[in-house]
């Protein structure tokens, strides 16, 4: 009996790092596809089709639910839209491993600010520290635009985890997630749409965005519900503070975007200042 539980750990790593895995090199995968669809065409791609998909899977209840329950499912939409759209224009504009880093500077703050602990600012001074010398040895020649965007994403993504807890308690089972993607892809195709036109309906492109959806969305999302049954909440945030870390390596793999032994210093920092807060911060 004490073995099992240590089987299940070590089971909802594996499941933490897959689901990892999959999201960045899903991105880097997206990325391939910018030039054909753009970033906001590929990001409504994905969208669509994972809330396609998360309809059909969850067959979320759609009444019984009071205005304030509507409200928060559809900022909750808007920021998942408003994360992916910003994030999909920065990896277009910067590397991933780069793009990544800066966007996990939202949750930081976001656990920084609620754990309201002393110790909480040492670990915010080393991701700023990690930033300040990705900067020192790369920002200059960054594109601007890709930096503002990745800062933007990163702040989408604090109003996602805000918005997500508070969807989660209001809605049952994946509701709440389901719904809010519809409010994303309501949001991002017609962007999409816009910006790649004709283009979305070629063949090619919607299988190579339904591929992205599944890579992206629907494989983390089925692995990240299967460790949280294995892992407590905490070991899993802390295994999740290792996608700057995985963004980098899918950068270089798939799109052939190398980094500076300086540059791969600050990814570490800023991983291990996510780690760090995440071990040191409250709910």
């Amino acid at each position: 009996m004490r073995r099992a539980p240590g089987r299940g750990s070590l089971t909802g790593v594996g499941l933490v790092l897959a689901g990892t895995l999959s999201v960045q090199f899903g991105s880097a995968f997206a990325a391939l596809l910018f030039p054909r669809a753009g970033a906001l065409g590929t990001v409504a791609l994905r969208i669509a089709f994972a809330a396609v998909l998360l309809l059909v899977v969850a067959r979320p209840r759609l009444r019984g639910y009071a205005r304030a329950d509507w409200a928060v499912v559809c900022g909750f939409g808007l920021a998942l839209g408003g994360m992916n759209s910003l994030f999909y224009q920065a990896i277009d504009r910067i590397p991933l491993g780069a793009a990544v880093t800066l966007e996990v500077l939202g949750p930081l703050l976001l656990s920084v600010v609620t754990s309201r602990r002393a110790a909480s600012l040492l670990w915010a001074g080393l991701a700023l520290a990690g930033v300040y010398l990705l900067g020192s040895d790369g920002f200059g020649s960054l594109n601007v635009a890709g930096v503002a965007f990745a800062l933007g994403a990163g702040a989408m993504w604090a109003a996602y985890i805000v918005f997500n807890s508070r969807a989660g308690a209001r809605f049952p089972r994946l509701d709440g997630l389901a719904i809010a993607m519809s409010v994303a892809a309501l949001v991002t195709l017609p962007l999409g749409i816009g910006a790649a036109g004709a283009t979305l309906l070629e063949p090619a492109v919607l299988g190579l965005g339904l591929a992205i959806a599944v890579v992206s969305s629907g494989v983390p999302y089925t692995l990240e519900l299967l460790a949280l049954r294995r892992l407590p909440a905490p070991t899993f945030a802390v295994l999740t503070c290792l996608a700057p870390a995985v963004a980098a390596l899918a950068g270089f793999l798939v799109l052939g975007q190398g980094l500076t032994l300086p540059q791969c210093a600050a990814i570490a920092m800023v991983v291990a200042a996510s780690a760090g807060a995440v071990r040191t911060g409250g709910r």
